[in-house]
C-alpha cells in the first residue's frame, strides 16, 4: 500500500504552490505553549524581553503571526516573500538533500537556521530579533507537522481529498487542525493534557546530517510514508482518528521540546551567534 501511495505521488504532476498553514491556529498555539514551560531562565528572560517590545505576552501569542501576514495587506510583501519557508518539498524519497530540496535556503529548513541565527545575534536591532523569534517559533512548529516535509506533486496533502464526518477536506487541513478539532479541547486544556504524558523523548541525532532541522524534516516525511496516512478509499473515520491523532500528539510534543531547546542553546548565555553570509 505505501508503495501505492508514493506512486499516487509521483504521477500527480510537479505543483509547487504553497500548502495549507500548518497545525492550524491550535496546534501552533499548543507547541509554543509546550515549549514555554521548557525554557531556561536565561532564554526566558530573553524571549519575555523580546515579546514585550511587540506587546506581546507569551509566545502563544506570535505563534500564529507567520501564517497571518499573507491576509495582512500592510505585510503582504513579507507574507509573498516567506511563503516557500513555511514548508519543505522532499524529492523521491525521504533524504534531505538541500540543493535539491532547499535551493538558496528557500524552505523551512533553511528558514529555521536563517532566523535561528538572526535570534541569537544580539548585536542586531531589538525588532528585527523579535521578528526572527515570531518566525523561529512558527517553523519549529511547521516543519513538525508531517504533510510539511512531504511531496510536492501533491501539495503536501492538499490535493488528497478526503470525506470526513460526511463533509468534504484534504488530507493536509485534517492533519492541520481536523485531527486535534475531535479532542474538542482549547490549547491550554489541550497542552494539560500532553503535559500530562511526561517529557517526550527525541529521536537519536544523525550525526551525517549536522543539521537538526535537516533531521526534524527527515522525520516528518517518513510519517507521511507509513502505511494508512493515506486513507484508503479517502475516507476518514473513527479508526483513522485513533490511529494517527497520537501521532499528530507526538509531533506536537516533540516540536514543543524542540523548540525550547533550539531557544535555550541560542538565547541562554551571552553567546553571539553569527547571521549567515
Amino acid at each position: 500500500m505505501r508503495s501505492i501511495h508514493r506512486g499516487i505521488l509521483l504521477c500527480l504532476g510537479l505543483l509547487a504552490t504553497t500548502p495549507a498553514f500548518a497545525w492550524g491556529p491550535l496546534g501552533h498555539r499548543i507547541v509554543a505553549d509546550l515549549a514555554d514551560a521548557q525554557l531556561a531562565p536565561g532564554a526566558r528572560a530573553q524571549v519575555d524581553a523580546l515579546l514585550a517590545s511587540e506587546h506581546m505576552q507569551s509566545m502563544a501569542d506570535i505563534a500564529n503571526w507567520a501564517d497571518t501576514l499573507r491576509d495582512d495587506p500592510a505585510q503582504a510583501a513579507l507574507g509573498k516573500a516567506t511563503a516557500p519557508l513555511h514548508y519543505v518539498n522532499m524529492h523521491g524519497s525521504c533524504d534531505y538533500k538541500p540543493a535539491l530540496d532547499c535551493p538558496d535556503g528557500q524552505c523551512v529548513v533553511g528558514a529555521i537556521n536563517h532566523y535561528a541565527a538572526i535570534l541569537g545575534n544580539r548585536r542586531l536591532p531589538v525588532a528585527a530579533r523579535a521578528q526572527a523569534l515570531n518566525f523561529v517559533v512558527h517553523f519549529v512548529g511547521d516543519v513538525n507537522q508531517p504533510l510539511h516535509a512531504g511531496y510536492q506533486q501533491d501539495r503536501g496533502a492538499n490535493d488528497y481529498q478526503v470525506q470526513f464526518d460526511g463533509q468534504g477536506s484534504n488530507l493536509h487541513r485534517m492533519w492541520d487542525s481536523g485531527l486535534l478539532s475531535t479532542r474538542h479541547l482549547d490549547a491550554l486544556d489541550y497542552t494539560a493534557l500532553l503535559q500530562k504524558q511526561g517529557p517526550v523523548t527525541l529521536p537519536a541525532p544523525i550525526a551525517p546530517l549536522d543539521n537538526p532541522p535537516a533531521q526534524w524534516a527527515e522525520e516528518s516525511c517518513k510519517v507521511v510514508m507509513n502505511e494508512g496516512v493515506y486513507p484508503q478509499g479517502h475516507v476518514i473515520g473513527q479508526s483513522y482518528i485513533e490511529r494517527e491523532r497520537p501521532i499528530a500528539e507526538r509531533q506536537l510534543r516533540i516540536a514543543g521540546k524542540r523548540l525550547a531547546d533550539l531557544l535555550n542553546r541560542v538565547l541562554g548565555d551571552s553567546r553571539t551567534v553569527s547571521t549567515p553570509r
